[in-house]
């Protein structure tokens, strides 16, 4: 799993959370290089921040969604923009979660959208 998010303290609570669960979690601050990054720790899934650096996750996850190496990789959009299901769609996005969001509610959504994906 990989984590777009530039709220340093989420990030730490995100893989926290994932690891106990068994995921290994890679966490980034910014988009920078997106594809290289992405393409070196080839994740199941990724969670994408719309208020990332550099290039917002609107714009980060339309380039992974072009690379045609990455574009089967799910992303799930999370923000606390009220439009978020606007911004996934316009994104590319696999699912989206608004912030604050439930626990429970993003890895049950994290889980539904590998599985699916899965079989």
């Amino acid at each position: 799993m990989a984590i777009f998010d530039d709220d340093e303290d989420l990030l730490f609570i995100y893989k926290y959370i994932f690891e106990e669960d068994g995921w290994h979690v890679d966490v980034f601050i910014d988009c920078i290089n997106i594809i290289d990054k992405v393409s070196a720790v080839n994740p199941a899934i990724i969670l994408m921040d719309n208020w990332i650096p550099d290039t917002g996750g609107v714009i980060a996850t339309q380039l992974l969604k072009a690379n045609e190496s990455l574009k089967g990789i799910p992303v799930i959009y999370v923000s606390a923009n009220n439009d978020v299901s606007v911004l996934a769609k316009e994104a590319g996005a696999n699912n989206f979660i608004a912030k604050p969001f439930n626990i429970d509610e993003l890895k049950s959504i994290v889980n539904n959208l590998v599985n699916m994906l899965c079989f």
